[in-house]
C-alpha cells in the first residue's frame, strides 16, 4: 500500500495523472518524495540515472520516470552502509 509523503496516509487510488492530489491533505502524489527511485544519497536525489533533475522534490512534476513508491520508505544507499557499519562494529 502506498502512502503519502505529508500526511501519511494510504493511497486508496491513484489514477496515474501528473495532477493526483491526496484525498486526506490534498498534496500532490507525483512527486519525488514519493517516487520509488528517491534516494537521498543519490546524484539529484534520484536513482533513475536518465531522468531531468526536479528542483523542488515536493511539489507535482512531469518526470517520465515516477513510479509510486509501495509499502514503507525505501532506505538510501547511506542508510544501508550506516546500519552494514553498525553490524559489523557492534560491541558485545
Amino acid at each position: 500500500m502506498s502512502k503519502c509523503y505529508k500526511c501519511h496516509s494510504p493511497i486508496a487510488i491513484y489514477d496515474r495523472s501528473m495532477r493526483g492530489e491526496c484525498a486526506k491533505c490534498g498534496a500532490d502524489i507525483h512527486v519525488c518524495l514519493n517516487c520509488y527511485f528517491y534516494d537521498e544519497g543519490k546524484a539529484n536525489r534520484c536513482r533513475e540515472s536518465q531522468a531531468d533533475y526536479v528542483r523542488e522534490k515536493d511539489r507535482a512534476n512531469y518526470c517520465e520516470y515516477f513510479r509510486l513508491r509501495e509499502g514503507e520508505k525505501q532506505k538510501s544507499g547511506k542508510d544501508e552502509a550506516e546500519a552494514l557499519w553498525e553490524k559489523l562494529f557492534k560491541k558485545p
